[in-house]
This record gives C-alpha cells, sequence and structure tokens, in this order.
C-alpha cells in the first residue's frame, strides 16, 4: 500500500514544532530545512494542520505553535488532516460485471476493506505526538542526530 508523503511530513513538522519552540522561530524556511522540502510544502501542510485544529501559525516570520497538547493529538488526527480521501483508503478499479471474477470482486473484498481501514484508524488513534515526543527523545539521549545547523536558525531565535 502506498500513501504520500504528507502524513509523514505532517508528523516531522509537529515533531520539529514541538522540539524547537522557545528556541527558534518555527518558520517554514526553518521547519523546511528539517523535513528537506521546500518551504511551499511545509506552508500548504501547516495550513491543513492549522484547519484541522492542531497548530496556529503566525502570519509573516511568526512560526507555528502546537494549538493542543501533544498527548491530545493522535496519528488518525494527523492522518487526517493532511490525507485526502480517508473514507476511502482503498480506491477500487472498475470491474468488469460480466466476469465472474469481476461480478464478484466487490462481494469479496469490500467487508476486509472496511475492516483494513478500521484496524488502521484504531492504530493510528492508539498513538499520539507524546508517544513520538518521548521517542524522539529517547533517540536524541543515545546522541543520535544531536546537530542541527541551519542557517535560518541562529536568526530566527
Amino acid at each position: 500500500m502506498h500513501f504520500s508523503s504528507r502524513f509523514t511530513i505532517a508528523v516531522h513538522i509537529l515533531l520539529a514544532v514541538n522540539e524547537f519552540e522557545g528556541q527558534f522561530k518555527t518558520t517554514s524556511n526553518f521547519l523546511g530545512s528539517s523535513v528537506n522540502v521546500n518551504p511551499v510544502i511545509i506552508r500548504k501542510t501547516l495550513g491543513q494542520l492549522k484547519d484541522a485544529g492542531l497548530v496556529t501559525v503566525e502570519a509573516g516570520v511568526g512560526g507555528a505553535s502546537l494549538a493542543k497538547e501533544p498527548k491530545k493529538i493522535t496519528l488518525w488526527d494527523i492522518f487526517c488532516a493532511v490525507e485526502d480521501k480517508k473514507e476511502d483508503l482503498f480506491h477500487f478499479h472498475d470491474p468488469n460485471p460480466d466476469c465472474p471474477v469481476g461480478g464478484n470482486i466487490h462481494a469479496v473484498m469490500d467487508g476486509r476493506l472496511r475492516k483494513f481501514k478500521r484496524n488502521l484508524q484504531k492504530d493510528l488513534d492508539d498513538v499520539t505526538l507524546q508517544d513520538l515526543v518521548k521517542d524522539l527523545r529517547k533517540e536524541l539521549k543515545k546522541g543520535r542526530k544531536l546537530g542541527f545547523v541551519q542557517a535560518d536558525a541562529e536568526t530566527s531565535a
């Protein structure tokens, strides 16, 4: 199964906003350098996260902040904020109804696909941003990727 990178970009943004808030202004340029994507993509994603009530964004160089505590943001919340067609996770092709397989494929697959979606939703609902913050901090304590040097970071603080 293949989802777009919007979900992982959004998670990265939220973790970075949480981690760097108070140290740096979490602008789209700053976040773009962390995520390693164009700031335009960051601004679009921040807009989606803002519309979902997960972040607040100050215009200009104000940066982003979490609108909720990390323990109140689930991965499903993030997924729903940025992914298209949550209701139709599995897009069905247009089968030939005159074929024995094509005429019955929906009967064979629809229930299973609904179950897969429910399981995905439950799994994503069971993990909060706070869980990821804890995991990130464990990794940081191990000494992984402690140095983040970004040209705008020193001027953004």
